[in-house]
């Protein structure tokens, strides 16, 4: 536990006049991995560490010098070009994978940054991103880590067969539920470790 950290975050956070769901909001997380954070049960990696720097409006180096490392817990993204999508998806991601760090991005580009500098178990796509569809976005995630499980999220069942031919390891329709995630969780292609949850 990291209690220097935790109680510079809350001091931090009620400084800025925000509330752990308003801050949750601003760096794509729950407000419950707000909640982790400030208790000290979980630290946030480097990439989070710069969302939160330019929430809070601090330095990152002032919140990474008081961070160390933690690889516990899987780490699992969940991209989505709609920001009411990864508002609604995020906490139902946490809800069925409660002992993971669970991050969400807008952009494939933030996705690929992360999973250069962290090791993403599983990653929950979207198909259609923009530029960059999920089909591509998995294909580049995989190329950085082949061990990654990807499962794709959409509103439209047309996109299965292209999204089998991606090895993924799943494919869910929208809207997700904690049970679909759970039975997703039993399919993996590679099985980790949920920190005593087990699959």
């Amino acid at each position: 536990m990291n209690m220097l950290f935790a109680e510079t975050l809350k001091k931090l956070r009620i400084e800025k006049g925000l509330s752990q769901s308003k801050m949750a909001e601003q760096v794509y997380v729950t407000r419950s991995t707000v909640a982790r954070w400030e208790n000290g049960s979980r630290l946030p990696d480097a990439m989070m560490i710069s969302r939160l720097s330019k929430c809070l409006g601090v330095d990152a180096g002032t919140l990474l010098s008081i961070v160390s490392e933690n690889g516990e817990s899987p780490n699992v993204i969940m991209v989505d070009d709609r920001k009411i999508i990864l508002a609604g998806g995020l906490p139902v991601v946490e809800a069925a994978m409660p002992n993971a760090t669970v991050t969400g991005f807008t952009r494939p580009s933030e996705a690929l940054e992360y999973a250069r500098a962290n090791r993403v178990s599983l990653a929950f796509l979207d198909i259609e991103l923009g530029k960059m569809s999920g089909l591509e976005l998995c294909h580049a995630l995989l190329k950085i880590n082949p061990r990654t499980n990807v499962v794709y999220l959409t509103a439209y069942s047309d996109y299965a067969i292209d999204a089998w031919n991606t090895e993924a390891s799943g494919f869910m329709l929208k809207p997700i539920t904690a049970e679909g995630i759970q039975d997703q969780l039993k399919k993996l292609r590679y099985p980790f470790s949920l920190g005593g949850a087990g699959l």
